[in-house]
């Protein structure tokens, strides 16, 4: 686990691609509880702003609200459909975008992926000092770019796996009835 290493006065936003670590935590059989991953951010690496790209879909508005609720700041991509059975709503665009447009907001971003398509990104902000820590939705499932590249250092590296008694979802035991 990454040395706690924050202060009152960091200033990191995190950039999460929400569709990556939603699929991701969920081929490793648990939930996510949200508001406790959103702490998690806050209380380990000094995130006060933390960014969530996903699809929209008008059925799952009660969970956008609770996310909004639980401290994240939406960002949504229309979602396309091809056929019947495949959605897509791929955000990556706009998550670089985002991180280049508050590049001189933040002190340092947390990235939220484990897809290869942001290894352009973090060599980036690891080469203008930028980059405070990658999180990993599934340890055993990334793109393996991310292990070809030189700037990849396991200590800016979280693993959802290893986390997941800090930031998992647990339904509270039910009261017997009489």
């Amino acid at each position: 686990m990454p040395e706690k290493n924050t202060t009152k006065t960091d200033n990191n936003y995190a950039f999460i691609d929400g569709q990556n670590l939603n699929l991701g935590v969920q081929s490793l059989g648990w939930k996510l509880d949200y508001k406790k991953f959103r702490n998690y951010l806050e209380e380990e690496f000094g995130v006060v702003r933390a960014y969530m790209f996903v699809g929209f879909m008008e059925e799952q508005q009660p969970l956008y609200n609770a996310l909004q609720e639980a401290g994240f700041i939406l960002v949504f991509k229309p979602l396309i459909r091809h056929g019947d059975s495949e959605i897509k709503g791929n955000v990556d665009s706009e998550l670089v975008l985002q991180v280049m447009i508050d590049i001189d907001r933040y002190d340092q971003a947390v990235i939220i992926t484990g897809d290869g398509d942001f290894a352009g990104l973090i060599r980036h902000l690891v080469s203008v000092k930028k980059l405070r820590q990658i999180i990993i939705p599934n340890k055993d499932k990334y793109s393996s770019l991310f292990d070809r590249m030189e700037e990849f250092d396991s200590k800016n590296v979280t693993y959802m796996n290893d986390i997941r008694k800090r930031v998992q979802y647990r339904q509270a035991p039910r009261r017997k009835s009489r």
